[in-house]
């Protein structure tokens, strides 16, 4: 099934682990060492400071010397320091809009990433719980050839006996005095296939879903899956054929305390999402 599937979370309930306070087995170890030893240790990484804060302040007074070695990337051999591989990746994504949709990515393997991972977020916004705003933007992302077929899945997938059960009145709004949350984030993405016509890209994702209100029995939750979007090249821009998803990859839940439904309503309220994403 689609990303319609999204606001079907697993059941809530996360393992929290605590590690101990020094998970090396400090405390066990810190007996034993001699106060002279400590004091040695401790001079001794005095006079390291001071001999590396000398040597950072030497110069010659040579001015040039200084430009050269910036010149050549900063080092003492000329190289760049390599980017992290942590590090966020890509060029800026599309200025265009579609209805508030991004448009007009590019033709590339990257163009194919920035779409998978934009349609993916609208495709998982609470809008999707609207009738209009979702045929907008199922109208927006999805290919001709398949635009009737998504549009009646994702019409059955957001019924109203659907709507009900999730605790939304029938034009996918919260009750009154609470909040409703829908979003998803993506983290990274992946081109499993790509050619000048087609591509596949898989998204991986956190997803925030629940209502936020005292009287709630559905909380907001957070998870984690991977969306795979199927493209075609349509148009002048990558378009959706299809999409599905798997849970995970999962991390380990931290050890955060759980806000409260008015702190989590305050925050959807003036944390506005993004509207798009490379």
């Amino acid at each position: 099934m689609s990303l319609g599937d999204e606001p079907g979370y697993p059941e809530t309930g996360h393992t929290r682990t605590r590690l101990p306070d020094d998970p090396y087995g400090g405390a066990s170890r810190r007996g034993g060492r001699s106060s002279s030893r400590s004091l040695v240790t401790v001079v001794g990484v005095v006079v390291l400071l001071i001999a590396a804060i000398a040597f950072a302040n030497r110069g010659d007074g040579n001015d040039s010397s200084t430009s050269s070695t910036t010149a050549n990337g900063g080092g003492a051999n000329g190289s760049q320091p390599k980017t992290s591989s942590t590090a966020a990746t890509g060029t800026k994504p599309v200025e265009t809009k579609s209805g508030g949709i991004p448009t007009g990515f590019a033709h590339s393997a990257q163009g194919a990433q920035s779409a998978a991972a934009n349609y993916s977020t609208v495709l998982g916004s609470d809008a999707m719980f609207n009738t209009a705003k979702r045929h907008t933007i199922v109208q927006t992302v999805a290919d001709p050839s398949t635009l009737d077929k998504q549009q009646s899945g994702f019409d059955s997938d957001y019924s109203a006996d659907f709507l009900k059960k999730v605790g939304l009145n029938n034009d996918g709004t919260a009750p009154s005095g609470s909040t409703f949350v829908s979003r998803t984030l993506p983290v990274g993405t992946k081109v499993t296939s790509y050619s000048d016509s087609t591509a596949t890209v898989e998204v991986w994702c956190n997803g925030l879903f629940g209502i936020a209100g005292k009287s709630s029995t559905n909380p907001v939750t957070s998870n984690w899956f991977t969306v795979t979007t199927k493209l075609n090249w349509s148009g002048g821009d990558w378009k959706v054929l299809e999409s599905s998803q798997k849970t995970g990859p999962t991390p380990v839940t931290g050890d955060n305390p759980v806000s409260g439904a008015d702190e989590i309503s305050k925050a959807v309220q003036e944390f506005g999402g993004f509207t798009y994403a490379r």
